[in-house]
């Protein structure tokens, strides 16, 4: 509980310090934009009051890795425990229901719907990870991939190491075991 008054009063501070900074202490209504999150004004109006830096919406296909990564995170913080209903008692979308169509998708109507979106957020982070993996490896290696079409192997330059060879007290008794398996195999056939 005293916990809870401590928040409360940075809180109380930290209106006070930004109301006599002349910002306004609500987002007018311009801010707010009818069909789903917030135009240029509201996005104006939490720059100058909190010092973010906010950007529109990924409303196209996410296929840049910075794409995937805000869409992404937006739909797995947004849709994955929902805060609200998905729709009003007048059976209206809500703003967090909204929301989605600022970012190009459907409008949620259930819960499900909301649970649905939360998962192609993990998607598109998977695939991020993915991609920055894939870019880290490339960076170690030295070795570079052809961009045109991620998934065939005929564009890619591929190098590989020969493997090391074995001398025969080298490596453990399994190893030792396995190769000398192997020769008797290649001499009996």
């Amino acid at each position: 509980m005293a916990t809870k008054q401590a928040s409360k009063g940075a809180a109380k501070k930290t209106a006070r310090k930004t109301a006599a900074k002349g910002a306004p202490q609500s987002m007018p209504k311009a801010g707010r934009n009818p069909k789903g999150g917030l135009t240029q004004v509201g996005r104006d109006f939490f720059a100058k009051r909190d010092g973010s830096h906010l950007k529109p919406g990924v409303t196209g296909k996410a296929d840049t890795p910075e794409k995937m990564l805000r869409k992404g995170s937006f739909l797995v913080r947004t849709f994955t425990h929902p805060r609200g209903p998905m729709i009003d008692p007048k059976g209206e979308p809500t703003r967090l229901a909204l929301s989605a169509h600022a970012w190009g998708e459907k409008v949620p109507k259930t819960i499900s719907e909301a649970h649905t979106l939360a998962a192609k957020g993990h998607t598109l982070l998977s695939k991020y990870h993915a991609e920055q993996e894939r870019n880290g490896a490339e960076k170690k290696s030295g070795t570079r991939t052809a961009a045109k079409s991620p998934g065939s192997t005929a564009s890619r330059k591929q190098t590989r190491k020969a493997p090391a060879k074995k001398t025969a007290g080298s490596g453990t008794k399994r190893a030792n075991k396995t190769a000398a398996r192997r020769q008797t195999r290649s001499k009996s056939s």
